[in-house]
Formats: structure tokens, sequence, C-alpha cells
């Protein structure tokens, strides 16, 4: 049988206290309707249904994706929000139905319960936790079997003693779903048509009832508030640090490292305290990432060293690179291998070549830079003159001297050297020394200013 897949996100998530809907927040750099997608797509569905409501199109719009977004324009329950979308799956199809707020769910959970029953039947997913006070509660008989989910207020007093819960997520054949949902009724404290009464209701006709237990309780967590929100956060990131730790990646404090993408590293490459891993970020061996560092979307290569406080974003770094502390590379940098750009350096959208050096308090913007490159502390690439951006391009072996601007568009032919206090407005051919600054004078007797009282 084919599998498809009903997400609920219709719900507000008043708790949250957002204008954003719940399922809009993130964990990880991630929504949460975007971690149970991830989560459901390792089974291959044939096709995902997302079941939206509260806050209109906008689920739609930052999700996106090629999935069948229905609404559920009036919000009377999960029982209701799936029959707004089961016309649309297949009637030869299973049906495995999520909640949107356990971004922590695994594929492995989830095929386990898919798994759990043939071609004909209804299974729950439950969860065995120490405080279960305000989830519904799993019933069972005497030999074991599922018969009915409860809501925890319409739990009596016997059935709140349950630690067994419902963690929402649902399986079954689409015809076993579409029958059995037809039947269900709200009379209830909440005056809600409850997807969990489709398991007393196949019981009562005799329909398979299977269950799959978590083995881990924290993967079905729901998240309701701000609280449970930072809470998920942490537990994903101890998970992720684990399995980064496991496969070989060196982690100083894995308590201290937000991982908010995707990574991939070699052999002995370290992150420190307080690193922060966004999109998708690829390390080469021996690496090394200082503390506080800030990665996005970018590729650094074998043997080079990031010191602290160091920002890298959408660029790639050559092998053996010395970078920071403090230095900021914003999207379009390309440097050669071992290039040093030192504290306090901001580039933009620029090439350094091979063995280019730039040690301290420059911006370096549209700008082509050769190979041995000597930059001085204090210098300028004007790239902007009010309207456009305009390049650099600077030869191969220039030594470029301290406290220099060079006004773009301009070309610096190879071997030059421009002296400090330099501004550079014109192309400079090959083989020559410019120097702009005036002489020296020194004015005898001369008086500062005094502060009018």
């Amino acid at each position: 049988m084919s599998l498809e897949v009903i997400i609920l996100a219709a719900g507000k998530g008043s708790r949250m206290h957002s204008h954003l809907p719940k399922v809009l927040h993130k964990v990880g750099g991630k929504e949460i309707l975007r971690h149970v997608i991830d989560n459901a797509s390792k089974l291959n569905p044939e096709k995902i249904h997302i079941v939206y409501g509260f806050g209109g199109n906008i689920v739609k719009d930052t999700i996106g994706g090629d999935y069948d977004y229905v609404m559920q324009k009036e919000l009377l329950g999960t029982g209701h929000a799936v029959l707004q979308a089961l016309p649309n799956c297949r009637h030869d199809s299973k049906i495995l139905i999520l909640v949107s707020d356990i971004p922590l769910i695994t594929g492995e959970t989830l095929n386990a319960l898919v798994n759990s029953f043939g071609e004909k039947g209804v299974a729950v997913l439950t969860s065995v936790v120490e405080h279960p006070s305000g989830l519904g509660r799993i019933k069972r008989d005497a030999s074991g079997k599922v018969t009915a989910i409860v809501e925890d207020k319409d739990c009596t007093p016997e059935e709140k003693l349950i630690n067994e819960i419902n963690t929402g997520v649902i399986a079954g054949d689409y015809e076993s779903l579409n029958e059995l949902l037809k039947q269900v009724k709200n009379n209830n404290s909440q005056g809600e048509y409850y997807l969990t009464d489709v398991i007393s209701l196949a019981c009562e006709k005799n329909i398979p009832v299977s269950s799959a237990v978590s083995a881990n309780s924290k993967e079905c967590e729901g998240i309701n508030n701000k609280i449970q929100l930072a809470e998920a956060e942490r537990y994903y990131q101890k998970r992720l640090a684990e399995k980064y730790m496991t496969d070989g990646l060196i982690l100083m404090d894995p308590s201290r490292v937000d991982f908010r993408g995707n990574l991939e590293f070699g052999a002995n490459t370290s992150l420190d305290v307080n690193v922060i891993i966004e999109g998708n970020v690829k390390l080469g061996n021996n690496v090394v990432i200082g503390a506080g560092c800030v990665l996005k979307n970018c590729t650094i290569a074998d043997d080079s060293v990031i010191s602290p406080y160091t920002v890298i974003e959408d660029s790639e770094i050559g092998k053996g690179a010395t970078l920071g502390p403090f230095a900021r590379f914003r999207p379009g940098c390309v440097l050669g291998e071992q290039v040093h750009v030192g504290n306090f350096v901001e580039v933009k959208k620029s090439k350094l070549a091979n063995g280019t050096k730039a040690g301290h308090l420059s911006y370096l913007g549209d700008s082509e830079i050769g190979e041995n490159v000597n930059i001085g502390a204090g210098t300028i690439t004007c790239n902007y003159d009010g309207a456009n951006k305009w390049k650099t391009v600077i030869g191969n072996n220039v030594f470029v001297g301290s406290d220099t601007q060079i006004v773009a568009p301009v070309t610096i032919g190879d071997n030059v050297t421009i002296g400090a206090g330099t501004t550079v407005t014109k192309n400079v051919e090959a083989d020559n020394l410019i120097i702009t600054r005036a002489p020296m004078r020194t004015i005898s007797g001369w008086k500062r200013p005094e502060k009018k009282k």
C-alpha cells in the first residue's frame, strides 16, 4: 500500500503569545512544521497534505513546497481537520496523521507505527511519561490491547493516574479512517470532534487497533509555549551535538554550540564554545573554529584556523587560512590558500588570492586582489560613490601602505608599492611607487583652540 501523510497545522497556539502561527516558530533555525515535514519525508510518502487555518496563507507562503495545502476554515477539532484533507487521499493508501508541534519526532518511530498494522486497521503512537497531566491517556484491556484514548479534561480520577499518553500521532488505512471519522461526535467538554475517538470506535466495530510505543518520550513532546520551545531547542542541540561527536567532531563544550543548519566536517576538526552554525556549512580536515564564531553557508578548507568572534557568510575559505579574531566576511568572498585576514577587517564580495594578507582595521569591498599582496592597516577600498558600487582590481605582489584609500573603479598593476596615507584615484601601472601625501611641515608656536567657558 502507498503511504500518505496528513499534518495538522491549523491551530493558533494562543499560549505562544505571538502573531505567528505556532508551527512557524523555530527549533534549530528551522520552523517546527518544517521539522515535522522532513521527518515524515523519511518514510517516502506518496503525498503530504498540510491542514492550515490560523494565520491564513502565511503558513503556506513560508513553508512552500509541493504539498497539498488544505484550509480548515472552522477550527472544530482534530477529527474535523483530518476530514478536510482525507478526500484528497487515495482510497487504497495508508494514512499517517501527525500533529505539527512535535519537531523532535524521528523517522524510525513513525515507521514503526506505520508498520504496526497491515492493510486494514488503525494505530496510535504512545509514550510513557512521568507527569501525564494535561495529556490524553491510553486505556488498555487486560490483554494489553488499546481500547480508547481519553482526553485529560474528560478523565475520571482513576484514568488520571495512567502515565501512558497519546502523542497525537495516529495511522490507519483510508477506508477505516473515513468510516470512523464520520461517526465521531463532539459531545465532550471542548465541544470538538476529537481524532482520538476513532480508537474507541474502531474497537466497537471490531476494526483492528494496534499501537507503537516511543522509546524516548522527549521526541513526542509537543510545543505549546515559549518554555517548551526553549526546552525543545536544548534537546535538539544536545542530540545533534552527540551525533556529530560520535562522527568525530571535537566540541569543547557540546552544551554551548548551536547548530541551525547542516554541518559537514573532516577529521580532527574542532569547535570552541558559543559557535553558531547556520545554513549549509562544510569544514575540511584539521579546521579550528574559535569561540563565538558565526558560520553561515560557507566552506572552509583544510588546516584553516578561524580565531574567536569571526563571522563568515556565503563565502569560500581556502586551505591554510588564518582569519580573525573579530573579522567579518560578508557574502561573496572567495579566499585562496594561506590567506591571512586579521582583527577588525571586513571583506565583502571580494577575491583574495594565495598568500595575501590584510592584518587589521581595513575594509575590502567589491575587490579582486592578487597573490602575496600586503594590505596595510586602515586601508579602504572606496567602492560606493553614493549611487553605484565599483570594483577595485589589485595585481600580484602589491604592497599597500597603511591608511590608504583606493577609490574605485581602479586597477593597480603587479609589484606596485603604495605609500602610507595615499589616496588612489587612477589606474597604476605595474612596478611603480605611488604616493600622494603632502610633504611634512612644522609650524612653530601653533596653539590648539581652547574650549570657550
